[in-house]
Parts: C-alpha cells; structure tokens; sequence
C-alpha cells in the first residue's frame, strides 16, 4: 500500500508518500517561521492562504521524488486535528479531493497519534508497549501505549504546554519566534543555579503538566533583571532547567507507573538538547530506553501522517465524502483499529 500523506495543521505545509514494502519513499516541509516572525507568533490567516499557495507544488514533488504518479497511490491521508481550524480545512480538501477523483480511499489522522508514530520509521523502531511523551506546540502529554491504537493518556497540561511556554518566554526575553531555539540558545550563555525558577506540580503525586505558573515566575525575574544581558541569559537558563527537569521527573514517574522499560519522545520540544541530555541521565539511573524520531521527523511533518494513516487503512478505517476537521480532537476519543499492533 503506497499512501499519500498532507499535514498542514498549524505553520507547516508538509507532504509525504509511505509504502508499505518500501516504507517512506519521499517526504518535504516548507516552513512558514519566516512568514509569522515579525507577529511573533502564528496568524491562522496567513498560515491557510500559504497552505493554500505551497501544497500542490509539494505533493506534485514528493510524488516525483518518489517515482510515482497520482494513479500509482493506494489512499490518502490527512491531518484531521488538532490544529488551527482554517489550516485543517486546506490539507483536509486538498487530500479528499484528490482522493475523490482517483477514487481512492481516504482517512483524516489525529496529529498527536502522528507524532506518537514518528519514531517507529527509524532504522531501529521502539517496540511496544512503551511510554510515549509528546511535546509538540499546545500539547505537552504522556501516554501509556500498549499498541497501535491502544492509548491512555496519563497526564497532560491544565494550561500552558511546554511549546507555549518556551515562545512566551521569548516574547519577554525579547528573543525572536519561534522561542524554542532562541531560549536555548540564550541559554547556553547563561550561569548554572543563577536563577532558580519551580518546577511546577512536581512536588505532588500525579502526571499533569502546567507551564502557566512558570511564565508569572520569569515575568517577575525579567523585571528585576531589568536590562542587563547576563541576567536574561541567566534567566533563560534558568528557565530552560525548570521546564526540562519538571518534564524528566514526570517521565520517570510515568515510566515506573506503567512498568514500561521505553520511553519515546517526539514533537517539536523533543528535539531539545538539554531535554535529550537529562532524559538520558533518568533513563540510566532508571533502567529504561528513550527513543526520538530524527530531528527532521520532530517538528510537524507529513511522513508521520503517511505512516499513521497507512496503518489506519490496512486496519480498514475509511471516511466518507462528508469529511470534517476537528480543532479540539483529544487523543482518547480515537478508535482502537483491528489488530491494535503497530508494524513496520
């Protein structure tokens, strides 16, 4: 089976085609960052017009790159949600009606199950059942994953996700967007221990993640830094400490919890240095695996909606002509395919 993938949930027009027999044969990203930069953050409007203006060029690429023609696909998969409901809606037409006139099947992927997959395309795949943190824009959860399609969400953020919080703080450290890599990098200069920030919930039992508490806390040290370079710096370390450490101490509890000896790290947060860094020092002292998607396969990217809804076709799954996007779409309400293992 050779699937068409289209991810185009929140600033990334992506395209991919994944086969079965031969596994991704061709995948491209265009990123917007440049577009939204000078907002310091996402505009749903411009995102959907350049979804729009990118998309066809990208597939007809990637199905060049691949070997293929339109008449060579086997189905369509798009992202469904969660995302930016404008954005949804342009992949979500473009992928069904492709579908439509090649009277192919089609099936709308959950973004988050994308991500949750990601790693499984790699040479040397996870096997299940694992623990999977995934940490991509607004959403920062934990989940126990007994296979493919069997998940329970153990804990995820009240608020803020951690992806929010790092582009928050960089909108008071005056850093530029997307935050993430600006604050690491700011961080790289700062003085281990200068400022100490909370670790927020983790001084109680439980898997739940707020950040919101922690931007009020680095508003406060921006202002008593006040201008000085040293003490942004040192406030970006800071900061960077207490969203890595908050995340490593709620993996390893996930981790004992579910009596999983793998832990899978995917979403954009996920290719973080630092956050790589301190898992690797829990995984040790605990006794589990942690795996990642390449860095390519962290941010938001078709070949995880190829791979999902390649599995989601063998296992039957098919939607309609009456499609629909869903902005809010929690992880919980996906339904459990036949078979429920995940394969290569």
């Amino acid at each position: 089976m050779r699937v068409l993938g289209i991810e185009s949930s929140c600033d990334e027009t992506a395209a991919a085609v994944y086969a079965a027999s031969g596994g991704l044969l061709s995948h491209a990203v265009h990123s917007q960052v440049a577009d939204h930069a000078a907002y310091g953050g996402v505009v749903p409007e411009l995102a959907s017009r350049d979804h729009v203006r990118k998309l066809p060029g990208l597939v007809a690429g990637v199905l060049r790159d691949a070997g293929l023609e339109p008449a060579d696909l086997d189905g369509v998969a798009w992202t469904r949600g969660p995302g930016l409901p404008g954005a949804l809606m342009v992949g979500a037409g473009f992928a069904r009606s492709l579908a439509w006139a090649r009277g192919l099947p089609a099936v709308g992927v959950h973004h988050m199950e994308g991500h949750l997959l990601a790693p499984l395309l790699e040479p040397d795949p996870p096997a299940m059942p694992l623990v999977a943190l995934l940490v991509s824009g607004g959403h920062t959860m934990l989940v126990q994953v007994a296979g493919f399609g069997r998940y329970r969400v153990l804990g995820e953020s009240v608020d803020d996700a951690a992806g929010e919080a790092f582009d928050k703080t960089a909108r008071l450290l005056g850093l530029p967007y997307p935050g993430g890599p600006a604050v690491a990098r700011l961080a790289a200069e700062g003085t281990p221990g200068a400022v100490r920030l909370p670790r927020p919930m983790t001084d109680r039992p439980g898997l739940a993640f707020s950040f919101s508490g922690l931007k009020t806390a680095v508003l406060h040290a921006v202002q008593a830094a006040g201008d000085d370079p040293q003490g942004r710096a040192d406030i970006a370390h800071g900061f960077q400490e207490a969203i890595v450490d908050t995340m490593a101490i709620k993996c390893r509890r996930a981790v004992a919890q579910a009596g999983s000896p793998r832990l899978v790290v995917a979403g954009g947060v996920g290719a973080n240095a630092r956050l790589r860094e301190r898992l690797r020092e829990e995984a040790e002292a605990g006794g589990f695996t942690v795996h990642y998607p390449s860095l390519e396969l962290c941010t938001d990217n078709a070949a995880m909606i190829a791979y999902a809804g390649a599995l989601r076709l063998a296992a039957g799954e098919r939607d309609d002509l009456d499609f629909s996007v869903r902005p809010r779409w929690p992880l919980a309400e996906l339904p459990v395919p036949e078979g429920g293992e995940a394969s290569r």
